[in-house]
């Protein structure tokens, strides 16, 4: 299923997929997409997935067959990064499942993430795949979690349960998996409404050196 769209009220809930939602070139066009229209016409964003996955990260097996494009296929993926870590509405990810490598990258992008508390985890597995994380991606880890945190998640692989990554601080709550959606949404309710350029200015200075490394050719 490609990544669909529906409001709940002023709140977008962008559904990411209902397989591995692997960040394939064409899952990313389809995604930017949407948050264009999200951006005229939302107050604020939920990201989620259906079934087992929120993502699981880079498409692996694109990268295999088209090597030569690497630099081009990363770059577009840290370009999502960027625009989601600075985007002029608030933003939660509801993280209904397993979310690894660039999957958690892209939760982490977000304001703040709400994760099933039953199943599914929060995993950067790069040191586990020999898969060292570029520039950028490794400086947005790092503004977003606790020095210790990082850590761990980076160079062990550890992955976290619900419950563990709240106590990491690497989710804000967590939520039965029925709920993920509207505990995100409830998250957004007494946040919307801000102004978008004045929002998104606002990010764009806090995460400024981190959009200048996911700008960094790798």
């Amino acid at each position: 299923m490609a990544p669909t769209l529906e409001y709940r009220d002023q709140i977008a809930v962008l559904t990411l997929g209902d397989d591995e939602n692997r960040l394939s070139p064409g899952w990313l066009d389809a995604v930017n997409e949407k948050l264009d229209d999200i951006e005229e016409d939302a107050h604020g964003l939920v990201t989620t997935g259906l079934g087992k996955f929120y993502s699981n990260g880079l498409d692996l097996d694109w990268l295999t067959a088209n090597g030569e494009r690497t630099q081009w296929y990363v770059g577009r993926v840290q370009e999502l990064f960027s625009r989601i870590l600075t985007f002029p509405r608030p933003t939660v990810a509801a993280v209904n499942g397993h979310a690894f490598g660039a999957g958690s990258m892209l939760a982490i992008a977000h304001d703040y993430r709400v994760m099933r508390v039953d199943r599914g985890y929060f995993c950067f597995p790069e040191v586990d795949i020999n898969i060292p994380f570029t520039v950028g991606m490794a400086a947005m880890i790092q503004a977003k979690l606790l020095p210790q945190t990082a850590v761990t998640a980076m160079t062990t692989g550890h992955r976290y349960g619900g419950p563990e990554a709240v106590s990491a601080a690497l989710v804000d709550e967590t939520a039965p998996e029925p709920e993920i959606v509207t505990a995100a949404a409830a998250r957004l309710q007494p946040i919307i409404g801000k102004d978008p350029g004045t929002l998104s200015k606002i990010k764009s200075t806090m995460y400024a050196s981190v959009t200048a490394a996911l700008r960094t050719e790798q």
